[in-house]
């Protein structure tokens, strides 16, 4: 009995949630003695810690390797720590999207934010969110969940003394809480229902239950979606969003957009394909509906923000980034209905939404600099005071309609629009369909915006971009360049990465 509960562990294997989690105690112990002027060093500290993380996918790039793993004989291998390409593909989009909002966040700290404090949470989500696409047991998963979650509740009210930012984290906790607690509820059906939490051992104990069991099973597996969908922001757990978004700072609110979102779906992933499959005509249909419900209610709202309100511009991306979850659902809604494997569509489009979101928020993060309100408004000929900026925000929005010259916004939409065909949910496919031309209209009428004539001829200062956010911008927008010159990368690179 000893010998079956040994566990192998293989160093190499974790190091890139390790290794950031090492550098965000170490950022937070050198808090301690280094001089005020000198905090920046905290920052480049952070963003070497993410570099560096990000160098150690290189040598798992094979994707084979597993460690925490049960030497039991069982029919499945049972590990709580796979390093396959799923998981591989995840922790770049992860890892990459911090050190972006890394760079975002230096000239923030340097000038608003403590150093010590944002650049320890920063770190310690971005292990939590590394480490969950690697989780393959519930207690892992709900873990790597919190930990990514936790330090985010801080960041959303690190505004010290600014009232909206401490109503926005307030709501995010309680609202995270409640989900989390509903959560942790189905997975106690489930060990109760089962006997085991690793996904693979699930995924066969499920196929036989014993009757009297059964709707602890079905309530199990419902309510652990719940946790997942609230991290997507699917309807109706998407309250939070809007509101948390403007009371954030700028870099914290685009972490949460991309990061927090992936996080959330690739749980959703885990548990519904790898752990849950024989109960697809539970999921299926549950998670079809809240695509179209997401995506219509994301895009409705969107439509309606006025160009003229403060932070209109955040509320409008935060009101996007609800409608791009709605899309992001369809491929694992799809793969409910077919034998085919839909899910490296939600890792492409994930990918390509990952890129461009960034972009667009670090374009938005320097505007505020000169506006602080950030509304829609304030982005009116923008062309004429930086050329650059403004076409690279041109860029961005058109790749989150699906136009050219954002080929791999296109792209993605379709191969998102052909999962739903082949699943047989026409109905999806239409509804995606009108919500895509519904999103033209806010997108194209902000892009616009940026080549007009500033109202009343009055010629606006030049926006001066400090060197990290220039960096950011750039980054951001040649990887979409790339993706648009060579969208099948994408595809491939997503398809390559399944488990």
């Amino acid at each position: 009995m000893t010998s079956s509960l040994v566990q192998s562990v293989d160093w190499l294997t974790i190091a890139p949630p390790t290794l950031t989690a090492v550098v965000a105690l170490a950022v937070l112990v050198a808090d301690l003695f280094v001089p005020e002027e000198r905090k920046q060093l905290l920052g480049w500290t952070a963003i070497g810690g993410l570099a560096a993380a990000l160098a150690l996918l290189v040598p798992l790039r094979a994707g084979d390797r597993s460690t925490f793993c049960l030497t039991a004989d069982t029919q499945v291998r049972a590990c709580s720590y796979t390093a396959d390409h799923f998981t591989l593909v995840i922790q770049l989009l992860v890892l990459g999207g911090a050190l972006l909002t890394a760079l975002l966040s230096l000239t923030e700290t340097r000038e608003k934010l403590p150093a010590g404090e944002f650049w320890f949470l920063l770190l310690s989500s971005a292990a939590g969110a590394a480490l969950l696409p690697a989780s393959r047991d519930l207690a892992t998963l709900v873990v790597a969940l919190e930990v990514a979650s936790l330090p985010a509740f801080a960041l959303v009210g690190l505004k010290r003394g600014d009232r909206m930012s401490g109503e926005a984290a307030l709501k995010f906790f309680l609202s995270s809480v409640t989900a989390t607690a509903v959560t942790l509820l189905g997975v106690s059906f489930l060990y109760a229902t089962t006997g085991t939490l690793h996904l693979t051992e699930l995924a066969q104990r499920l196929d036989d239950v014993p009757g009297q069991l059964q709707t602890l099973a079905e309530a199990g597996v419902a309510l652990t979606l719940v946790g997942f969908a609230f991290k997507t922001a699917a309807v109706p757990f998407h309250f939070w969003v809007p509101d948390t978004y403007v009371g954030a700072p700028l870099p914290v609110a685009a972490y949460l957009s991309v990061v927090g979102k992936a996080v959330g779906f690739t749980g959703l992933i885990l548990v519904t394909v790898v752990a849950f499959p024989s109960y697809a005509d539970v999921w299926g249909p549950a998670l079809a509906v809240l695509a179209a419900l997401t995506m219509t209610a994301g895009n409705v709202a969107a439509l309606r923000q006025l160009s003229t309100r403060a932070w209109s511009a955040v509320r409008l991306l935060a009101w996007s980034s609800v409608a791009q979850a709605g899309y992001l659902l369809v491929p694992i809604a799809a793969a409910a209905y077919s034998s085919d494997d839909q899910i490296g569509a939600t890792v492409a489009y994930a990918l390509m939404y990952a890129v461009v979101n960034l972009g667009a928020f670090a374009v938005v993060a320097l505007v505020a600099r000169s506006h602080p309100r950030n509304r829609i408004e304030d982005y009116r000929g923008l062309y004429a005071t930086s050329p650059a900026a403004a076409l690279a925000l041109a860029f961005f929005l058109l790749n989150l309609a699906g136009l050219p010259p954002g080929i791999i916004g296109l792209f993605a939409k379709v191969t998102v629009f052909s999962a739903a065909v082949d699943a047989g949910l026409g109905w999806l496919a239409v509804i995606m369909g009108v919500n895509v031309v519904i999103a033209l209209y806010y997108y194209l009428r902000w892009t616009a915006l940026l080549f007009r004539t500033p109202e009343g001829a009055v010629q606006k200062a030049p926006h001066r971009a400090p060197a990290p956010i220039t960096v950011a911008i750039v980054l951001t927008a040649a990887a979409g360049a790339v993706l648009s010159g060579y969208p099948q990368f994408a595809l491939r690179f997503a398809t390559d990465s399944l488990f």
